[in-house]
């Protein structure tokens, strides 16, 4: 029985049916401050230079160079976190006055319904903090998610809050396939994996289960890599910081010290774990073997290249990124330099974070957005095919947009409902005494102007939106938090609170259809998924694990609907690699969640199950 039912009163259903929202249930059968320092240079200790440039970087978040200043949308983003319930804060310890580089990552943040009542929750990473040379964790935040933008603290009750290691990302999935979300922490010291019992408490599992990992890890992502239906987990590790390894660098006040660059230090080799499908891992990397010593931030697993397996993305901080090509049962192929899509337009590495994916100009295919360092141009990797990557940030304006920027947090979502998806990137520096741009630093929203550029919207956002005010940002997820069918945002910062972002931008389509794929014959939650309303232009879009900076999105996608009353036809293509078409979406399903089951052939009808 492995670990599957180490909770009193589990249930251990393999594939749970759909679960109430609390309203009509139908079921039809029909045909933030932290991270990467850009090591050309130790930064000066000139505090006059950095308050030029945090005027420099509010000007150009302010309608100068690259901003939609003549932008049609009129964008709003309302922050709702005073009265929200939520009150959290990710600490770094930088007031015991180290300059470590542990400091500087920050933490991620993850979107779930741990209690599947229907309303998302959020899980947050809290960081850590230092006694003389010792490493401390703090606890996990847990908010369980209520009605008209309240959240209810059930960290304690949930028992999540007893972390053993600093920690940085949050991964959530359903790894014992029961219909509960569980979770990952990554951090520096090991992975620590949290059950979910099924009634509303969690038990973190013991090293028996196979997770043997305790070197640092940042971010870490979930995914059926071999084809057996469970899912496996791939997590990226950073540098070999040690107290024993721990340099000391210039660039405070009067020379005084400053966190050391990425480059002071070797990477560390990534881990990958198969799942045994009874609740514990083994370890693969020795058989699997992986590109050594990366400097690994952001991980997303997803099918790139549309062949029914999933593939894997990791950026890393100033060396090359990666690409794994999966060949075949898990089998993995570094194709990175050969696809295109590990370096920067100049053929260097960036300091890349953050990671999502997206068809952005609506040709089908997915493509990989990276974002990086100040002085560093965000990339958009758009995918030719065949694991072939074009480097297209210039063509689609982002030279514009400026460098002045440290990205972390990343999220690619239709936020105005016009179609096509737009980017959100949630910016923080990384280093104490920057000189070339501010600590706190404005965001981007990324406005996607039908697939020919992107433009940077965030000043049309309004003055006292957060869009407009400078942040310590770090981790960040969309959801619709408040079910009114547009994507809201969650976005962590160090040592600043957690921040609920409601998105109140005037809608341009007619109507939302969010939708939930539910796999039988591929994993419960099949990732790698796509799929593609058959609009004018056609909207793609993917079920992905991990993502953005150290956490997870939610488990649905969104749609826009032009007209409720003519819906296009909506192809699945599961990773079991069954093609299906619904032809007829129910009108009840609007502004709704559908759920839409796994067939066991290609010829069986969809199930379409309708959640209110």
């Amino acid at each position: 029985m492995g670990l599957l039912s180490v909770c009193s009163g589990r249930r251990t259903i393999r594939h749970l049916l759909p679960v109430l929202c609390g309203g009509l249930l139908l079921t039809l059968c029909s045909g933030c401050n932290s991270q990467s320092q850009q090591p050309s240079q130790s930064p000066a200790a000139d505090a006059t230079a950095s308050t030029a440039g945090s005027a420099a970087v509010a000007a150009a978040g302010s309608g100068s160079t690259g901003t939609a200043s003549g932008s049609e949308s009129q964008w709003r983003f309302i922050e709702r976190t005073a009265d929200s319930g939520v009150s959290f804060t990710y600490r770094n310890g930088e007031e015991a006055g180290n300059f470590s580089i542990l400091e500087s990552l920050g933490g991620g943040v993850a979107v779930l319904d741990f209690d599947a009542d229907g309303h998302d929750d959020l899980c947050a990473a809290g960081g850590g903090q230092f006694a003389g040379k010792s490493v401390l964790p703090l606890p996990t935040g847990l908010y369980r998610g209520r009605s008209n933008w309240k959240f209810q603290d059930v960290a304690q009750l949930a028992n999540v809050t007893d972390n053993a290691f600093y920690s940085h990302g949050i991964a959530r999935t359903d790894y014992n396939l029961d219909g509960f979300s569980d979770f990952l922490v990554t951090g520096y010291g090991g992975l620590q994996l949290y059950l979910n019992c099924g009634d509303g408490t969690f038990q973190l599992q013991p090293d028996t289960c196979g997770l043997d990992d305790r070197q640092w890890s940042s971010s870490a992502a979930w995914g059926d890599l071999n084809g057996d239906g469970s899912p496996d987990l791939y997590a990226a590790h950073y540098v070999n910081w040690s107290w024993d390894n721990d340099p000391f660098c210039k660039g405070g006040p009067e020379n005084g010290r400053e966190i050391c660059p990425p480059r002071s230090y070797t990477g560390l080799t990534d881990v990958l774990y198969f799942s045994n499908g009874d609740g514990t891992f083994r370890n693969v990397t020795s058989e699997n073997p992986l590109t050594p010593e990366g400097k690994g931030l952001g991980v997303l697993i997803g099918d790139f290249d549309l062949d029914s397996d999933n593939d894997i993305y990791v950026t890393n901080d100033t060396v090359s990124n990666f690409l794994y090509e999966n060949t075949g049962s898990g089998r993995l192929t570094d194709v990175s330099l050969a696809s295109g899509s590990s370096l920067s337009s100049l053929g260097v590495p960036d300091g890349s974070m953050g990671i999502d994916a997206c068809d952005f100009n609506a040709d089908g295919q997915p493509d990989i957005w990276v974002v990086n360092y100040e002085r560093e141009t965000n990339a958009m990797y758009q995918n030719s095919g065949r694991l072939v990557f074009r480097h297209v940030s210039q063509r689609i304006g982002l030279n514009a947009v400026g460098g002045a920027w440290v990205g972390w947090g990343t999220c690619c979502q239709d936020f105005d409902l016009d179609g096509d998806e737009d980017i959100f990137v949630s910016n923080g520096h990384v280093i104490r005494y920057p000189t070339n741009a501010p600590l706190n630093q404005l965001p981007l929203l990324l406005e996607n102007q039908q697939g020919r550029r992107l433009i940077n919207a965030a000043a049309s956002a309004g003055t006292g939106s957060w869009m407009d005010q400078p942040h310590m940002g770090r981790g960040a997820a969309s959801a619709d938090l408040d079910r009114d069918g547009d994507m809201d945002l969650v976005v962590a910062c160090t040592n600043q609170p957690l921040g609920i972002v409601e998105n109140a931008t005037p809608r341009k389509a007619k109507a939302v259809l969010k939708v939930r794929l539910i796999g039988h014959k591929s994993a419960r939650e099949p990732i790698g998924a796509s799929l593609q309303l058959q609009s004018t232009p056609p909207q793609s879009r993917y079920v992905k694990g991990g993502g953005s900076y150290g956490g997870s999105q939610t488990e649905y996608v969104q749609l826009s609907i032009a007209d409720p009353g003519n819906i296009p036809p909506l192809q699945i293509r599961w990773p079991s690699g069954i093609i299906q078409t619904v032809t007829s979406v129910p009108a009840e399903a609007i502004n709704g969640l559908l759920q839409i089951h796994e067939p066991l052939t290609a010829e069986q009808p969809p199930r379409l199950v309708v959640l209110r």
